[in-house]
This record gives structure tokens, sequence and C-alpha cells, in this order.
């Protein structure tokens, strides 16, 4: 069992930044790989980013390459996702999440999921 707990939203200008963090506890948390996932009111739940292990693979949705980063520290079994350039249409609630695969852009190889944090970007 794996759990996970977001924070770092909050409401921010167009342009701003913001860095989400995911902290996981659990069994061997630091084992699996990472990635976020956002929703907006009315809409699908969206693929954002995602990280292996090992840190040496990473994928971004295409609406958020050249924008967001998103990176781990195994030994703090911490998860972060740093969101420059925010748009409005960035404005959803951000989730993490694990997965057993090596690693994974489609919520269904997820296994694990955290509450999910708010970002809310002004324009």
């Amino acid at each position: 069992q794996v759990q996970l707990v977001e924070s770092g939203g909050g409401l921010v200008q167009s342009g701003g930044s913001l860095r989400l963090s995911c902290a996981a506890s659990g069994r061997s948390a630091s084992s699996y790989s990472m990635g976020w996932f956002r929703q907006a009111p009315g809409k699908e739940r969206e693929f954002v980013a995602a990280i292996n292990w090992g840190s040496t693979g990473t994928y971004y949705g295409d609406s958020v390459k050249g924008r967001f980063t998103i990176s781990r520290d195994n030994a703090k079994n911490t998860l972060y996702l740093q969101m420059n350039s925010l748009k409005p249409e960035d404005t959803a609630v951000y989730y993490c999440a694990a997965s057993r695969t090596l690693i994974a852009t489609i919520q269904e190889h997820y296994d694990y999921w955290g509450q999910g944090t708010q970002v809310t970007v002004s324009s």
C-alpha cells in the first residue's frame, strides 16, 4: 500500500510559477514510477507528466511540454512538478499517482492516487 499526499497548489497569476509536491509513504514507495494528472471542471482527467524510478525517463503531455518539469527525490520519497509560464487553462485539480509499471502515461496503469491539490491560474 502506498499513500500519496499532494501539496503546493494555490492561486497564481497568468505567467507565474508554482511547484507541486507529492509525499509518498508506504511499502517500497520509491520503487514505483510516478505521474501527475489533472482534471478541470467538466473535463476528463488528463495526463500531465510521468517519471520512471531512476529519473532517467520522463514523458509530458503536449499541453505542458516546455513549461512543466517533473522530478523526484527518492531519498525523500517526494515527487515534484515545477510549473512555469502558467496559463488560465492550466486551472485544475492536480493529482499524483504511483504505478508498478516502468513508466505510464494512461491512468489505468496507475495503482495509487493522491487526493489532489487545486491550482487556479487567473488571467
